[in-house]
């Protein structure tokens, strides 16, 4: 490979490593053309499949500060550049080399630390972002539920109360008048009280004017 050409392919698969959120190292000693196709079909946008010359990819690795890679380039080697969900991708790559084991999964980068091939099948394990997401959007929602009874629990039971005390005053109309069904006639000790104290300020009684008129006429007389 002549330099130019050798210095742009190493520039691809840094683009690559810059551009994706991690990358898995395989081997595909003995897959078919049409094996990798479906491979790289299976993937769909999630990574992109490449195949790549191990000396380059040590270049590009070192360019990048990605250190470890050496002793996982040997033999024919391809890199699956992730560009879509990461934990998908390992599902798509672990799965497709179970059944087709000529497919070797030897390690990876995520967040630019190297992963070895047991650490990429526990990534694989994980459950995907969309699944995870739609746990916390169901706690959430669950939550927000809780929150939502809480906030009503009050409005409801006013409710109740409302409704007990409609009941009540069709049944004695007294209740909305402040009352409690029919008073009871005052005590008779307590009505006297009332009407002979005037209230602070009040005229006296017109009796005394009318007592004044016939001591008048007698003087007359």
């Amino acid at each position: 490979m002549a330099r130019p050409e050798k210095t742009a392919a190493v520039a691809e698969i840094v683009e690559s490593f810059n551009d994706s959120a991690g990358a898995v190292l395989t081997e595909y000693r003995g897959l078919t053309v049409k094996q990798l196709q479906d491979l790289r079909r299976s993937l769909g946008e999630n990574a992109n499949y490449a195949v790549v010359k191990n000396t380059l990819a040590k270049i590009a690795a070192t360019e990048v500060g990605i250190e470890g890679f050496d002793d996982l380039l040997t033999g024919p080697t391809a890199i699956a550049f992730i560009n879509g969900d990461v934990v998908e991708a390992a599902k798509g790559l672990r799965d497709f080399a179970k059944a087709n084991p000529a497919l070797v999964i030897k390690g990876g980068v995520l967040d630019g630390k190297p992963l070895d091939a047991a650490e990429v099948a526990k990534l694989a394990d994980l459950e995907s972002r969309e699944v995870l997401m739609g746990k916390l959007a169901g706690a959430m929602l669950a939550s927000l539920s809780q929150a939502v009874y809480l906030l009503n629990a009050p409005i409801a039971q006013a409710a109740r109360l409302a409704g007990a005390l409609q009941a009540k005053a069709e049944q004695d109309p007294t209740i909305l008048a402040g009352g409690a069904g029919t008073p009871a006639a005052p005590a008779a000790e307590d009505a006297p009280a009332e009407e002979a104290t005037p209230s602070e300020g009040a005229a006296e009684p017109e009796a005394t004017d009318e007592a004044a008129e016939p001591a008048a006429e007698s003087t007359d007389a």
